[in-house]
């Protein structure tokens, strides 16, 4: 019995890949499923780069703005809800498409990996706040070695999630892998490295512009704590520190700048340990559209 196929697209920040999952799901009658650790969260739109309704172009996407910015959306409430998004759109006899830069959320649902079953602990998270993120990171090569060469040194959230299930379990348990009940494909967004980093400082002037910094304030104003804030990093965290006058305009646009190109090395690395991905140029319609559909009919 033939599985349901999934697609699935790629690739480091700011390389085209909801564009690319867009021009898919016209095609192939497609739904998008975002597989973002922040576009989860209300308005949160500049600063995560989230698909605005005009460039859906008609496209349902789900998993954008399910959650409020105080709560923890966690692996496990992902994999729930993307399931349930799958099957969704399975029955309406479309064709899910996943994309988004939280490579983490990818493997969940792909079996590759699973969610700890460890409950948030807020006031364990608390005795973690006198510690810079890069204290966290020490923290956590002394107590779980193997967890640490797999973890983004520099995302607090990630760093603050293992050492809490260390602190309940042990130790991040070890990658049992299940077996998918769906056909997937990989797509990975393949651009030079100059046009990458050129699309990195773009965006960041671009939503600069758009109002960036009114955004981060608006959700401070709303409730979000600063250190909540700093959790989200990269532009969240930069813009709080210009607004909290700790540095300038400028040292906040290269530090954004600096960290996003850090950002997009890494995620590169990390894919790039998986042979199953079919790497392809965005400007490659015909290729791009004639591996799909060597895939949805074998």
């Amino acid at each position: 019995m033939k599985k349901p196929k999934v697609i699935a697209v790629v690739g480091p920040t700011a390389s085209g890949k909801t564009s690319l999952s867009i021009r898919l799901a016209k095609k192939y009658s497609g739904e998008v499923i975002s597989a973002d650790s922040r576009q989860v969260y209300t308005g949160m739109d500049l600063g995560t780069g989230k698909v605005t309704v005009d460039e859906m172009q008609d496209i349902p996407h789900h998993l954008i703005d399910v959650a409020d910015p105080m709560d923890i959306y966690t692996g496990s409430d992902f994999t729930r809800d993307a399931s349930q998004a799958l099957k969704g759109i399975l029955s309406r006899k479309h064709l899910p498409i996943i994309a988004g830069g939280t490579f983490f959320y990818l493997e969940l649902l792909r079996g590759n990996m699973q969610a700890a079953p460890v409950e948030p602990d807020l006031e364990f998270r608390k005795t973690l706040e006198k510690y810079s993120t890069e204290e966290l990171f020490d923290l956590l090569q002394a107590k779980d070695p193997r967890r640490a060469e797999t973890v983004d040194p520099d995302n607090r959230r990630r760093l603050e999630r293992s050492l809490e299930i260390i602190h309940t379990l042990g130790a991040v348990p070890e990658v049992e892998k299940t077996e998918s009940p769906y056909d997937w494909l990989l797509l990975g967004v393949d651009i030079p490295k100059e046009t990458l980093h050129y699309n990195i400082s773009l965006r960041l002037e671009t939503r600069l512009d758009q109002g960036m910094i009114a955004e981060v304030q608006g959700l401070l104003n709303s409730g979000v704590t600063p250190k909540r804030m700093d959790d989200f990093g990269l532009e969240y965290r930069y813009i709080l520190k210009y607004i909290q006058q700790e540095i300038t305009y400028e040292e906040m646009c290269e530090q954004i700048d600096a960290k996003s190109r850090q950002f997009a090395k890494r995620q590169l690395t990390w894919l790039k340990r998986y042979p199953e991905i079919h790497w392809v140029e965005p400007k490659n319609t015909s290729g791009i559209f004639q591996l799909t559909e060597k895939f949805l009919t074998q």
